[in-house]
């Protein structure tokens, strides 16, 4: 690799689309390198430039780190991001309901041992859905995995509320501690499951959906092993947060303490109330339309058993009839990820390659299963 000179230390990285938009800005913070990203969504028609969790995630940036500075154009479409230094403390953000805190604090993670001070975030919204990683799962397996790189003292996620889609809130307490130098990881024995761990949790609804997801993933997963106990976690009055849901997650452990995690949240189905002139078109949209003006008339009656429509399921992929099927769709998602093993989690593949490429140049080594396509 060619050594890097003043002048191109200095050089600004350009970057086309809105693929991979907070992976970059976290590399270039961490990198200390200024990046310039164009033509995010150019081409969409509707909604150009930046989506809302996007912006929020830029200021997000701005609170965890001193001296950045941030140029957007006036149609959102360009994003210019000079990077300052992470400086952490007592930081307090709302998430925007379109995405969960998930996907906010996977960068935080990422951030927060580099700081200057140890990080407090506080974090309002939604705390589970099937797009991003739930609070959940980043406290009983991202979390726990920090521990391999000598990041453990001090560090905490509390679920102060949940927060269930659509409305969200959730709130959530994230501490870091900073650490001067990443401990290098050789990490490739896999081992045995020895036992399942689990959450199911249930927000301004009977605590027998709980239930019944728990009894639904227990009677499929204690066919493979008996060491299997899932807890559940009901919320009422003002933890519940604003909308009523519940969600099932699973981590596995095994005799060298892998971690392999499985999860899903319940959606639920919406009715179709109106339509748009290509709702005739759209196969997701089996809607019923008369008259010789279709482009002017509405649908006269809502379809109760309807598909999901795009825009749906670009937000939520699963719908269940039962509590029941969710229960069973998320113990054979973790009977899946145990299948395609590696020692480590599809979901954390990114933290460990991240970490050990930032670690001292001592050999790292981890074993991956399949790679996913955000990896």
């Amino acid at each position: 690799m060619a050594p890097v000179t003043a002048s191109g230390a200095r050089r600004m990285l350009r970057f086309e689309g809105h693929t991979c938009l907070r992976q970059r800005l976290v590399m270039s913070t961490l990198s200390g390198k200024s990046v310039r990203i164009e033509n995010i969504r150019a081409d969409d028609d509707e909604q150009p430039g930046l989506a809302d969790y996007e912006a929020s995630f830029l200021r997000l940036l701005e609170k965890l780190t001193n001296g950045c500075t941030i140029e957007i154009n006036h149609t959102g479409t360009s994003v210019t991001y000079h990077p300052g230094t992470i400086f952490g403390g007592r930081i307090q953000h709302e998430c925007p309901p379109s995405r969960s805190i998930g996907y906010f604090m996977e960068a935080v993670i990422a951030l927060s041992p580099f700081a200057k001070h140890p990080v407090e975030l506080t974090l309002t919204g939604i705390t589970n859905d099937n797009v991003d990683i739930s609070a959940d799962l980043i406290r009983t397996l991202l979390l726990p995995q920090l521990s391999r790189f000598g990041i453990e003292d001090g560090l905490e996620l509390k679920i102060a509320k949940r927060g269930a889609p659509p409305l969200g809130g959730g709130q959530v307490v994230f501490r870091c501690p900073i650490v001067r130098q990443l401990k290098p990881l050789q990490f490739i024995d896999a081992g045995h499951i020895k036992r399942i761990r689990g959450i199911a949790y249930a927000t301004r609804m009977s605590p027998q959906m709980a239930n019944r997801v728990v009894e639904a993933a227990r009677g499929l997963l204690t066919r493979y092993i008996p060491d299997v106990y899932i807890y559940t976690d009901v919320y009422k009055g003002q933890e519940s947060g604003r909308s009523p849901g519940y969600a099932l997650s699973l981590v596995a452990e095994s005799t060298t303490n892998t971690l392999l995690s499985a999860e899903c949240a319940y959606q639920p189905r919406k009715k179709v109330t109106e339509t748009t002139p290509s709702a005739s078109q759209d196969p997701f949209n089996q809607v019923q339309l008369t008259g010789s003006n279709r482009d002017a008339m509405a649908v006269a009656k809502p379809i109760v058993d309807v598909g999901p429509t795009v825009s749906d399921m670009l937000v939520n992929d699963y719908t269940f009839p039962t509590p029941e099927d969710l229960g069973v769709r998320v113990a054979r998602l973790l009977l899946h990820e145990i299948k395609r093993g590696g020692s480590v989690d599809t979901l954390s593949q990114w933290l460990h390659l991240l970490f050990i490429a930032l670690g001292p140049e001592d050999v790292g080594k981890v074993r991956f299963g399949s790679l996913s396509p955000f990896t």
